[in-house]
């Protein structure tokens, strides 16, 4: 798509941010955050019905795109002064062939993994197509996400250990884990969209959000279990190969999440993230696990406590 076409933004200043994908987790939480400012949304979602009722009548317009169909997304993205995608970033190529704004968007540290999957190469690809394009941008590359509603990471770890009698690891659980807040995502995307809007980018950035500090696995699943009111369980070591091989018997078994080999694999990796830039270009400072996992499961974690 030549420059003619595509769609130009007005002032970078106070015209509105257009939200892709803001039905989902990040989205919504996103869309509430810069409507809390003052600040004029458009969002974009596949099915005007998936997107909660507060936002929907909040926002100055409501668009329906699909970003594989990409003769669309010209007219979803008009009079926006910043783009920002939380859908997948293997669709920025088609985002920024559409639009000539500014962009920021959600990557994801899953690009650093050593087993490179379809998730992890479409981040690559999106972040590959960001820096050859040129403009001003911002993608942001968050750890495991956790403390959205009907986030599937912490929750589901906590419905699955609700039904173990032992925790059984990869390697002990001695990987190293770096958890982030929902609340330190949003805030990290609103902080990229200020800079953005003062013109403090003059081209393609990158930027690893992440929690405070990385953490043992094992440590992780303790302070899950103590924070969800479980209680205690023995955490056992087993090989990687034998846990892969037992993932597909979660598929089988009702009210067990499915684990997938490739989840368990990943187990083995450490995620230990430098978070120096976060705290410095976006003047942010994440939330301690502990805070954030208190407040997600709230007084459960005294409930078998007192009883």
């Amino acid at each position: 798509m030549t420059d003619d076409a595509r769609v130009r933004p007005p002032s970078l200043s106070d015209g509105p941010v257009c939200i892709i994908g803001a039905n989902g987790r990040s989205g919504s939480a996103l869309c509430r955050a810069l409507l809390a400012e003052g600040q004029p949304i458009i969002a974009v979602v596949r099915s005007q019905g998936t997107l909660a009722p507060d936002i929907a009548q909040a926002c100055q317009a409501v668009r329906i795109a699909d970003l594989t169909q990409t003769d669309t997304l010209p007219l979803a993205f008009e009079n926006a002064a910043i783009v920002v995608n939380t859908a997948h970033a293997r669709h920025l190529p088609a985002i920024l062939a559409a639009t000539t704004a500014p962009v920021v968007a959600l990557g994801s540290t899953r690009k650093f993994t050593r087993w490179p999957d379809d998730h992890g190469r479409g981040v690559l690809a999106g972040e590959s197509a960001l820096k050859q394009d040129g403009r001003p941008s911002i993608i942001l590359h968050p750890t495991m996400i956790y403390g959205a509603q009907g986030e599937d990471n912490v929750q589901r770890l906590a419905k699955l250990l609700e039904r173990l009698p032992i925790v059984p690891l990869p390697g002990g659980g001695r990987a190293l884990v770096q958890p982030i807040d929902q609340r330190d995502v949003t805030r990290s995307v609103v902080a990229a969209i200020h800079l953005l809007r003062n013109g403090e980018v003059t081209g393609p950035e990158s930027i690893v959000i992440a929690g405070p500090t990385a953490v043992a696995y094992r440590t992780f699943v303790r302070m899950v279990l103590y924070f969800s009111g479980l209680g205690g369980r023995p955490v056992i070591s087993l090989p990687g190969w034998l846990l892969r091989a037992l993932s597909p018997v979660t598929r089988h078994i009702p009210g067990l999440p499915k684990i997938a080999p490739e989840e368990i694999r990943r187990l083995l990796e450490d995620k230990n993230f430098d978070i120096g830039p976060m705290e410095k270009r976006l003047g942010i400072t994440p939330v301690p696990l502990a805070n954030g996992l208190h407040t997600l499961f709230g007084a459960r974690s005294h409930v078998k406590q007192d009883t």
